[in-house]
């Protein structure tokens, strides 16, 4: 089964950097997609990367990420308004575990998320 979790911008935006990279990679450990409202800034997102990069074992093996940016920012005297104040906010984040996702694709009008068969290991 693959639990997806949507979380709005409003549940992170108070968070500092860490906070923010520790709670997306917490639910990505626990086996969960996040779709994340918005987007982390640049430099959060290599964070995240580097983070994960640090805690793969063979029970993690890290994550996979795609950001879904709007065609295009609107200009102008509107367009500066928008960004000023929604501006991590537009756009959606996938994030998921990779033993989950296989692959996520982006194209202009959809997301295909690709999931992988998760077996569950037999106790001995």
């Amino acid at each position: 089964m693959v639990t997806i979790q949507f979380m709005p911008y409003t549940e992170i935006e108070d968070l500092t950097s860490v906070g923010r990279i520790r709670k997306l990679l917490n639910i990505a450990k626990d086996n969960k997609i996040v779709l994340l409202q918005g987007r982390l800034k640049a430099e959060e997102e290599a964070e995240l990367i580097q983070a994960t990069m640090e805690e793969i074992n063979k029970d993690f093996k890290g994550i996979e990420l795609a950001v879904i940016e709007p065609k295009e920012k609107e200009g102008g005297f509107k367009g500066f308004f928008t960004n000023l104040f929604l501006g991590d906010r537009l756009g959606m984040t996938v994030i998921g575990p990779a033993t989950v996702v296989k692959s996520i694709k982006r194209n202009p009008n959809k997301i295909e998320l690709l999931t992988k068969e998760i077996r569950k290991r037999k106790k001995r």
